[in-house]
């Protein structure tokens, strides 16, 4: 349901519109039944409406976080110094595993979106793994805890259906025989069973909470997804109108299997499948090739940058320019709580703007303010199928705002608003957060859900999750081992691009 009609007046406004975009201009904005119906420089209040001064505040769209997974809000700030490959085995593991109950669900999901309205975040695109597989009620916790705290989220049931050693080149061979069997023994979803149950999710979830949740489908990755599920998932997003998000190139082990499974980029695996279009997200996107990035330029896909988890993974240096350059379209994502430790896309946004920075000497190539703010709001909103909801402020457009109070430390001494944005602010000078038109935050306080209970049962729960956590990374840490005989192997290979900025090799001696 949405909220009362409002008028914000005489505010510093960053419409994030094909006219001003990031440029400051002093705008009134007026809202009705959660949907602008007005921008303009000067508007008088009607009966009935809300009025919020604008004096001293700037108001901007709500970041849309383009990739994240709130499985990883339970693992926050438990592992360091792994490349991913290694990090997931510890932080989605594979032995000891059972299915987590829809109230440790549902309070994961609290953390997620309460961290992410108290940044500024009105959208996420939540890639939603459960471990060892989702069922109906597991998605249920989700999409209702979004549903009542009054975020706005694309969700997916996160999938692959392929064996977990057929995951990894070379993994195979650097197994002993009794890992080999344990890693064999673990059950694989099958196809259709899935595309039948995304079928009724995305049925089921269509309309849900007044539009403002949507499912997506979610193919974990080319080489974890066999073509059958990918191309019937396809098939499905298109019909409905579904984001498909995957992760693609990641790693520079994962540009090594593309060669070693298909003889080909991972992208141009997926565009013989016929899976890329405007519908699809590629989530990270480092070690493309020039030809890749093309191939995505021209069917239209896009990028979720995750710089943070990038840098934290070892994972390599986006191509970012040369994606902007190419008309790829950007989003920003913070990735999942454990390989960032942060829901905050203020962080994210910080981030991409200074990470590209050292690519290069040619300072005229660097990101600007303007295109970091559009990647972490219409970018992302364009990535979820949702470029013509929200994302920047237009009429017609839902009312995803977020008003920050200017006269706090973090605009002070003020400047160029938007490099405040950027450079300095933290969502210590939110003032208010809107998503579709109802304050969902105000006065430091979320008006939708008990936070301090949320956090309270967390840490009372806390031990007894450790010890959860500290048995299953017992029993996975035994296969890294393996694991490291698998990595050499692939950093040993050559591979037509390098992301790793000044990263030599000579560690492998």
């Amino acid at each position: 349901m949405t909220g009362t009609d409002h008028l914000i007046t005489g505010a510093t406004v960053l419409t994030m519109d094909p006219v001003t975009g990031a440029a400051p201009v002093t705008r009134s904005i007026r809202i009705r039944g959660g949907e602008i119906t007005a921008v303009e420089p000067t508007l008088t209040a009607e009966p009935g409406e809300d009025v919020i001064d604008g004096r001293d505040r700037l108001v901007v769209p709500g970041y849309v976080n383009a990739h994240t997974h709130s499985w990883e809000a339970l693992f926050r700030a438990r592992l360091d110094n792994l490349p991913l490959e290694h990090w997931m085995l510890l932080s989605y593991p594979v032995l000891g595993l059972a299915p987590l109950s829809p109230d440790l669900i549902r309070l994961r999901s609290a953390l997620v979106a309460i961290e992410s309205l108290r940044n500024g975040v009105t959208t996420l695109v939540d890639d939603v793994l459960e471990i060892p597989g989702q069922t109906e009620e597991q998605l249920a916790a989700v999409f209702e805890t979004y549903r009542d705290i009054g975020i706005r989220a694309n969700l997916s049931g996160h999938v692959m259906d392929r064996p977990f050693v057929a995951h990894f080149p070379f993994l195979a061979d650097a197994l002993d025989p009794a890992e080999r069997r344990a890693l064999d023994a673990l059950t694989v979803c099958d196809t259709g069973d899935y595309l039948a149950y995304a079928q009724a999710a995305a049925a089921r979830y269509r309309d849900y909470a007044d539009g403002r949740l949507r499912f997506m489908v979610g193919p974990s990755a080319p080489q974890r997804c066999s073509p059958e599920l990918m191309v019937g998932l396809d098939e499905l997003a298109r019909r409905h109108d579904l984001e498909f998000h995957i992760h693609v190139l990641e790693t520079r082990t994962q540009a090594v299997t593309g060669e070693e499974f298909y003889g080909k980029t991972m992208v141009e695996y997926l565009h013989s499948l016929g899976v890329l279009g405007e519908h699809v997200t590629i989530a990270h996107g480092i070690w493309l090739t020039d030809s890749d990035i093309e191939v995505l330029a021209d069917t239209g896909a896009s990028v979720s940058h995750n710089p943070i988890s990038n840098l934290k993974l070892g994972s390599g240096i986006a191509p970012w320019r040369k994606l902007r350059d190419a008309g790829v379209n950007l989003g920003l994502g913070t990735d999942g709580m454990s390989s960032s430790d942060t829901a905050r896309m203020s962080e994210v946004v910080k981030a991409a703007a200074l990470l590209h920075k050292v690519t290069g000497p040619d300072y005229r190539r660097w990101p600007t303010a303007g295109e970091v703010l559009t990647a972490g709001t219409l970018g992302g909103a364009r990535s979820a199928r949702l470029g013509a909801t929200v994302g920047s402020i237009e009429v017609g457009k839902r009312a995803d705002l977020v008003i920050y109070d200017m006269t706090a430390l973090t605009f002070t001494p003020r400047n160029a608003p938007e490099l405040h944005l950027v450079y300095s602010e933290n969502g210590s000078s939110i003032d208010t957060v809107m998503v579709d038109g109802r304050v969902v935050m105000t006065a430091d306080r979320l008006t939708t859900i008990d936070e301090r209970a949320v956090l309270d049962e967390l840490q009372a729960r806390g031990p007894e999750l450790r010890r959860w956590q500290d048995h299953l990374e017992t029993l996975n840490r035994s296969l890294l081992p393996a694991f490291d005989r698998q990595y050499r192997q692939v950093m040993s290979r050559a591979v037509p691009v390098d992301r790793f900025s000044g990263h030599g090799d000579c560690w492998l001696n």
